[in-house]
């Protein structure tokens, strides 16, 4: 994002509210999005990355970003960073992880319209020990302060995670629906993702965010236009 407003974005180093909120320079009032956790859906989940050099990029994720830059759906992520709680890294480590994210969108076409994050973690050092912080998924306040924040049309809206409480999140928050990134049929998150469904919110599985962005168009799930406004 090279166009940015900022709100609660901490000073490298950390802050004390342990939130992180990042947006693009744009007009995306009324418009349906797709919130994307980051770990484990754009990029490799290695638990608690917080260095550039151990970023890797999923593959075809950065295409699958470009295609809804190119249909003007805004995209948004919303991470969990307990790892700062926790002491593992900073937020001038997330920064620094974030940047090389936008360096490979880029080489790609792609771009982020929105950066939330929440550091707080029952587990976490004071003042970031916060039990159940309403911005911590599976709670829905990274995705309410953005649709507040950005005047978004949530109810249009979609959420693709790796974990069961990404979507529930998005349930919570009002969303259309969310898609579960599970490659592995075994994979114990898909039970857990099923039982958010509900008339009021859709629970699809795609082995890829790729996988998941071809599903939402292809059933017209994304209000798109025909190019990035």
């Amino acid at each position: 994002m090279t166009a940015r407003s900022q709100h609660f974005k901490p000073k490298p180093g950390g802050a004390a509210n342990g939130l992180w909120s990042e947006i693009a320079v744009g007009n995306f009032v009324g418009r349906p999005v797709l919130f994307l956790d980051r770990d484990g859906v754009i990029v490799q989940d290695i638990h608690y990355l917080g260095h550039a050099q151990d970023m890797q990029m999923l593959a075809s994720a950065g295409d699958a970003i470009a295609r809804c830059n190119k249909l003007g759906i805004p995209v948004i992520v919303v991470s969990n960073q307990s790892g700062i709680a926790r002491g593992l890294y900073d937020w001038s480590g997330f920064a620094a992880v974030q940047a090389a994210i936008e360096s490979a969108l880029a080489e790609t076409g792609a771009r982020l319209d929105a950066v939330f994050a929440c550091a707080h973690h029952a587990y976490g050092k004071p003042p970031l020990n916060v039990a159940d912080h309403p911005w911590r998924k599976p709670n829905p306040g990274m995705i309410v302060a953005a649709a507040e924040r950005m005047k978004l049309d949530l109810a249009r809206s979609w959420i693709a995670g790796d974990h069961a409480s990404d979507l529930a999140a998005g349930r919570a928050a009002g969303l259309a629906g969310g898609i579960l990134i599970s490659p592995r049929a075994e994979d114990p998150e898909r039970a857990a993702a099923m039982r958010l469904r509900s008339g009021e919110f859709a629970v699809d599985v795609a082995a890829s965010l790729a996988d998941a962005v071809a599903l939402l168009l292809s059933h017209g799930r994304l209000a798109h236009t025909s190019s990035a406004t």
